[in-house]
């Protein structure tokens, strides 16, 4: 029989993992608590297995304990675990892409070993991610015996791993959040100085199109030192300059997230020229 794994949290990443554990027979998925009895029950429903419980009191004893629950109430959560139960010789992990191992450091001192895994995707649509979850990376880290366990689980359900240094795990989520979210932030820039030329929104997106996806994909492909063009490449300043100014008066804002991306890009170009 699988491991007996008790899931703390069952929003979108807790069920979408319970549906691949369960799904794989990796771990045989016990009790299931969330916020409320309604939300356990539809979580259960999507997961194919499970019992919903009321509180973390009630929940029976497991091999492995997953903790799915939001950055700020991680520790909270393993805290009252550690307070409720004895924990020796069992493993605690949570999810998150922010927060280290560390954070449960309450089931540490309770006997358990503790880890994180941090599958490296959205989940904005569990459905789709259970679908296709095979090849997603994991960050991962925490202790030898908690990795022991939990690293061939996660390649039975089709993860790829990356062990990383538990000190730098802000870092590390920064690294997604440059990858995601402030890549969108620079794209938005993009199409609001189109706009501010008089290029229609529809017109703006196809204009930065070819230049966005050429540029990801140039890359991936061959690295950001080959792939960078344009002034700062050039060492063309005087077109820095004068963009620059002009963005700062079309657009204060915009012109200081400008100047402020000037720097790392000559930087970038300097690493080109030394390829």
């Amino acid at each position: 029989m699988a491991p007996l794994l008790n899931l703390v949290g069952a929003g979108h990443v807790g069920r979408t993992l319970g549906r691949l554990f369960a799904a794989h027979g990796a771990f045989t998925v016990q009790d299931v608590l969330t916020r409320s009895p309604d939300s356990a029950l539809d979580a259960i429903a999507f997961i194919g297995a499970g019992d919903a419980c009321g509180g973390i009191e009630g929940m029976r004893p497991a091999q492995v304990w997953m903790l799915a629950v939001g950055d700020d109430a991680i520790g909270p959560a393993c805290a009252a675990l550690a307070a409720s139960r004895p924990l020796a010789g069992s493993v605690v992990f949570h999810c998150s892409g922010a927060k280290a191992s560390g954070e449960l450091a309450a089931a540490r001192a309770a006997g358990a070993f503790v880890a994180s895994v941090h599958p490296v995707r959205s989940f904005a649509d569990p459905q789709a991610v259970a679908d296709a979850f095979a090849g997603t990376w994991c960050g991962v880290e925490g202790d030898p015996e908690a990795l022991a366990v939990l690293e061939p689980v996660f390649a039975a359900i089709g993860a790829q791993l990356v062990r990383i240094d538990p000190a730098a795990k802000t870092v590390y989520h920064a690294a997604a959040v440059f990858a995601s979210n402030y890549l969108v932030t620079v794209l938005d820039a993009a199409l609001r100085a189109y706009a501010a030329a008089g290029v229609p929104a529809s017109v703006a997106r196809e204009l930065a199109r070819p230049l966005a996806t050429e540029a990801l994909a140039n890359v991936f492909r061959i690295g950001p030192e080959a792939a960078l063009s344009g002034p700062v490449a050039r060492g063309d300043f005087a077109t820095v300059a004068r963009q620059q100014e002009a963005v700062t008066r079309w657009d204060a804002d915009t012109g200081s997230l400008y100047e402020a991306l000037v720097a790392p890009t000559a930087d970038l170009a300097r690493r080109k020229r030394e390829v």
